[in-house]
């Protein structure tokens, strides 16, 4: 794509190749005056008006053939370039009203020369950026400089441990040394690659599950600032991937691996002391469940025990295993803790039946008529206690193009967690699997309703069949039914919902997703959150890989 400069009254004529909302492309004249692109419609005479950049983005140079992909599918291809940045064409109507910036992070590299990682989860960090503003839309991305990633581009071969890589050890000593860092934590990764959060007092950090993989970037430049460096004395090496963080407060859990239990901890804006609140401690065993996430109401801080667990033997292996770091151990049972978060006591502890999930949707508490709280509710995207979602997640697996129907089910599972003192919650499905395709994940909500009360959701759902979730999907949850968008052959990334400044309504917002598109390609795309229809796309110069969580950065007037 050539180079262009646009003075206020020049005009260019042009063939233009557009895609449909099915994905498909056909051919289109058009001319270009000014900063507008007129489209003549092939029905009729009328033109279609479209937003263009200043400038478009300049030749990008064809990478080094890294993945053998007869079909391009941008999403599970390494990334061609480390950065770009430039303004992008708009292809309908983004509203004036969309002012900020949004930042999604994700594995993008998932190469290191002419080795291939295995799992999604081990690519190293992406991060996108796209800015809003008076209609237009600026994308650039950039690889977060760890010391996992800068230390594989110096040496050519993998440094750290990631989900499933280990580095090959030398010698039998070189083994043993490397044990040794794994308990000290020095051989664990700080590639960052799984959630962005913006602090209350505006400083952006990128997440992964290692304590250490907690790094801060410039949210306009993208530059990686260096490591966020926690204060406290609380050690430990891990903790969950997506921390809850509003204006007012960041809560996290720390597992503990030894004295199997949860710290629940919380850090004040402006500061990077966590404080404890209280323990959970496990009531399964022999480790505890793996937390990457955890829901919280306005009172009350839930913990998961999970009877997918922690395993040490699995760490310590050089190979990886079916389930990795864990094991699944279905005769721990499974517990849902609840905890106060004034006093840190734990308010009731309840058994419940087997589940895995990744990601927690929200969390509320359901009072009875004269106001007193008797259940906490809390939905999660729930693989129907099956584990192989996980190895299901493997390169290998993602990249075979067939018409196979692969994708393990999924649905919204609502915990109900009685506050009476019984010893049992319940789980079940929130609405009918099969409004959703049964498939489920990578969910986000109207963030004024965090903890609280709520009715919709915006997920990734399925159609069937397929290898990996392939819709984004709106989730009514009090009317029980779902709406879907889909382009086929196309990958959509989380869909995050930003809602309209002083909106009454809980879907008054645009829901946006980056597009990880047949051939190579890829797009922006924004919907609209009540209608789900979609409003707005911006085609990239080239395709971005599949990327994981994002967050909102509004522009101060």
């Amino acid at each position: 794509m050539a180079s262009l400069a646009f003075s206020t009254t020049e005009t260019s004529i042009f063939r233009s190749s557009v895609l449909t909302s099915n994905g498909s492309a056909h051919g289109r004249d058009g001319f270009i005056l000014g900063r507008s692109i007129f489209f003549k419609n092939s029905n009729t005479r009328d033109l279609k008006i479209t937003k263009v950049a200043t400038k478009l983005p300049d030749t990008i140079p064809s990478p080094k053939k890294e993945i053998s992909d007869d079909r391009k599918l941008a999403a599970w291809t390494s990334i061609r370039q480390e950065r770009w940045e430039g303004e992008i064409v708009i292809e309908g109507e983004v509203p004036l009203w969309l002012k900020g910036t949004y930042l999604r992070n994700g594995p993008g590299l998932w190469n290191i020369g002419d080795y291939n990682f295995r799992h999604l989860f081990d690519g190293y960090a992406t991060l996108v950026r796209l800015h809003f503003e008076n209609g237009r839309l600026t994308m650039g991305h950039r690889q977060i400089e760890s010391e996992a990633y800068k230390a594989a581009k110096t040496t050519n071969k993998l440094c750290y441990r990631e989900f499933s890589e280990v580095p090959k050890p030398d010698n039998f000593l070189s083994y043993i040394g490397d044990l040794a860092k794994l308990f000290s934590g020095a051989s664990l990764t700080d590639n960052a690659n799984t959630g962005v959060v913006k602090l209350a007092d505006g400083r952006v950090v990128c997440l992964t599950e290692t304590i250490k993989g907690s790094i801060l970037i410039d949210p306009e430049t993208l530059d990686t600032l260096g490591k966020f460096e926690y204060s406290d004395k609380l050690g430990g090496l891990i903790h969950s991937a997506h921390p809850i963080v509003t204006d007012t407060e960041f809560l996290n859990l720390l597992p503990d691996l030894i004295n199997p239990g949860y710290l629940v901890v919380r850090m004040e804006p402006g500061t990077n002391e966590r404080k404890v609140i209280g323990r959970a401690n496990c009531r399964g065993g022999p480790a505890p469940g793996w937390v990457h996430s955890f829901p919280v109401t306005e009172h009350y801080v839930i913990v998961p025990e999970m009877p997918l667990r922690y395993c040490i033997q699995n760490l310590l292996k050089a190979e990886h295993t079916p389930l990795y770091k864990f094991e699944w151990r279905p005769e721990s049972k499974g517990f849902m803790h609840v905890m106060c978060k004034a006093s840190g006591k734990i308010v009731t502890s309840v058994e419940v039946p087997l589940y895995v999930t990744f990601h927690f949707i929200n969390a509320y508490e359901e009072r009875d008529e004269d106001g007193r709280v008797t259940a906490v509710i809390a939905d999660c995207c729930e693989h129907n206690a099956d584990t192989t979602i996980l190895d299901k997640l493997r390169l290998q697996n993602l990249r075979a193009f067939s018409s196979e129907d692969v994708l393990p089910d999924a649905r919204v599972g609502r915990f109900v967690i009685p506050l009476d003192g019984s010893p049992y919650g319940k789980l079940e499905a929130a609405l009918d699997p099969e409004e959703h395709g049964k498939g489920m994940d990578m969910c986000s909500i109207n963030p004024i309703y965090l903890g609280k009360k709520y009715r919709y959701a915006y997920a990734c759902g399925a159609k069937r069949p397929c290898h990996f979730p392939n819709t984004l999907t709106k989730l009514d949850l009090v009317e029980k039914k779902a709406k879907s968008w889909f382009d086929e052959g196309s990958v959509p990334s989380e869909p995050f919902f930003v809602p309209r400044p002083g909106a009454t309504e809980e879907d008054d917002g645009v829901v946006i997703s980056i597009i990880s598109d047949k051939n190579g390609e890829g797009y922006a795309l924004v919907l609209d959150g009540s209608s789900f229809e979609e409003i707005a796309r911006a085609k990239f110069p080239y395709g971005l890989p599949y990327g994981l969580h994002g967050c909102w950065i509004p522009k101060e007037n």
